[in-house]
């Protein structure tokens, strides 16, 4: 088992994988992802892409199975529109659905906006990966990774599930993120 965590960041969109504007979602990820792991040591894969599913189909692919990503975070693309086709890639690369990422990141979206109902989100597994799709929003991403302090976030479940799947054991930073696992699964503190 390696013990550094490999962690896929791919931004999902048309514009800024076009240069129009500046990708946001992959930088928030980046920073928000270095103040909770605390351990093991952990690097990124970044990708920033089209709207094209064949495009993001291969590119969880290869960052699954040839760049050995334990866990894919994608922002962008999960919307109604035509163009947003991140959920369907994502379930077309998928060996098990893991329905709860995606309801409770709308639960936490409701809180603050009634389109949060439009959001397709989902989560799945892939080998021995957990891929899960992102609200397209810097603040969106971090208040469903976060939570807020009546409403767990996701990111609090993501530790026991690479655990399950066979990944590293990931330690977080407590003020930001209580990982949960059963008393059975946890470890000594080093």
């Amino acid at each position: 088992m390696n013990s550094e965590l490999v962690v896929g960041l791919v931004s999902i969109s048309d514009r800024a994988s076009g240069g129009v504007y500046r990708d946001e979602g992959i930088p928030s990820l980046k920073e928000w992802l270095g103040k909770v792991i605390r351990s093991p040591a952990w690097r990124d894969e970044t990708r920033l892409i089209p709207d094209e599913q064949a495009v993001i189909e291969a590119t969880l692919k290869e960052l699954v199975d040839a760049n050995g990503c334990q866990l894919v975070l994608t922002t962008g693309g999960t919307g109604p529109a035509a163009r947003d086709v991140t959920p369907e890639a994502t379930l077309a690369v998928a060996d098990k659905l893991m329905p709860g990422f995606g309801e409770q990141m709308r639960q936490i979206s409701l809180r603050f906006v009634p389109t949060a109902i439009l959001s397709r989100q989902v989560a799945v597994i892939r080998k021995s990966c957990l891929i899960i799709n992102l609200p397209g929003q810097p603040k969106s991403i971090r208040e469903t990774l976060q939570g807020l302090p009546d409403v767990p976030g996701i990111f609090a479940a993501v530790p026991y599930c690479i655990d399950l799947i066979g990944g590293p054991y990931i330690e977080t930073d407590e003020t930001l993120v209580k990982a949960f696992r059963p008393k059975s699964a946890l470890r000594p503190k080093p």
